[in-house]
């Protein structure tokens, strides 16, 4: 179960990463054909968000390849699973329902993740 978890993380990891880099190098503007609800948004927020998203994904995975401070793992998760749970009420107020299934998705992934680093198999 240990290797499942990990490639979760991994897989989570390389989602965040991408998402919050782009946020952090590309104008607003810019974004807005990738991510429309950007309009929503200062690019203060959009920076933020996106620093939020590359801490979690260093935080799924570093902890537990240097074996320093693993209980960020399931926080840095956890954390994660938070900001998706904004993103799906982001799409949905938005009138955007069929673009939060994947939102909904990533929160099941990372609270998962979170969970079981927690209780069953923490690093």
């Amino acid at each position: 179960m240990s290797i499942v978890l990990w490639v979760f993380q991994g897989l989570l990891a390389v989602l965040f990463l991408a998402a919050g880099a782009l946020k952090l190098t590309r104008p607003a503007d810019a974004l807005t054909g990738l991510m429309p609800w950007v309009e929503d948004f200062t690019r203060l927020q959009i920076g933020a968000i996106g620093v939020l998203e590359v801490c979690g994904a260093l935080g799924l995975v570093l902890p537990g390849i240097t074996g320093i401070a693993t209980w960020l793992t399931p926080l840095a998760s956890a954390g994660l699973a938070v900001l998706m749970a904004g993103a799906t009420v982001t799409h949905l107020m938005r009138g955007e329902a069929h673009l939060a299934w994947g939102n909904v998705l990533v929160l099941a992934a990372a609270a998962g993740v979170a969970w079981a680093r927690l209780t069953s198999w923490p690093l």
